[in-house]
């Protein structure tokens, strides 16, 4: 009986390193990476993710940090700490949505979303960076200068962007809540296909658990 007790615990210890050693993906934005009015998290484009990249056999951990209500001022604040808990190898950004809902500066935006980007990679991360586009609320000038920001951001840092994450969701009453901001239930799996053709580069590189053949 000791002995089955020794062997349970070694697996289970065996089990949390294969686990504590894993790739890390972090997902570090706000609602629309939170899973916003969805009944269960589960059914969030970040599970989603985390699961078709187990389906695919990539052995990676997806930790979402992504907080409702987000700008890039607060992620700034917040992502040291994130970095400094996950070790993040790959780090999807998904900020600015709430700036531009805010009419906050956009230079402010861009500085912030740059200096994210320079933390991660500077900690070991690959940045993917989503980009977010707005009503017109605030007149053209505001709208797109704000659209902009992710390119030049993107451009300017080297690394690789989702022009705009909410491509073929954001004019579809069927794929959005009422709100008219946050995808439902059924625009989940866009998201998903939306980030999945930028996010594949960066897994090449990186550890890769082959499916089991048997």
């Amino acid at each position: 009986m000791n002995r089955l007790l020794v062997l349970a615990v070694l697996w289970l210890a065996a089990l949390s390193t294969a686990h504590a050693d894993a790739p890390v993906i972090l997902v570090f934005g706000d609602s629309i990476s939170a899973g916003y009015g969805l009944p269960r998290v589960e059914q969030g484009w970040v599970a989603l993710l985390q699961a078709r990249l187990k389906q695919q056999g990539y052995g990676y951990d997806v930790i979402n940090a992504s907080v409702s209500g987000e700008t890039t001022e607060g992620g700034l604040a917040r992502l040291p700490r994130a970095l400094s808990l996950h070790h993040p190898e790959i780090v999807i950004l998904e900020l600015g949505g709430n700036d531009g809902l805010r009419a906050l500066p956009i230079a402010d935006m861009r500085s912030d979303l740059a200096r994210m980007i320079d933390l991660s990679t500077a900690a070991g991360g690959k940045v993917l960076l989503l980009g977010m586009r707005i009503p017109p609320n605030y007149g053209p000038t505001y709208t797109e200068q704000f659209s902009r920001v992710f390119a030049d951001v993107s451009a300017a840092r080297h690394v690789p962007a989702v022009p705009f994450l909410l491509d073929g969701i954001a004019l579809n009453a069927d794929l959005m809540q009422a709100d008219g901001i946050h995808p439902n239930e059924a625009g989940q799996p866009r998201l998903v296909e939306n980030v999945w053709p930028a996010l594949m580069p960066l897994l090449k590189g990186s550890r890769h658990l082959e499916p089991s053949s048997h």
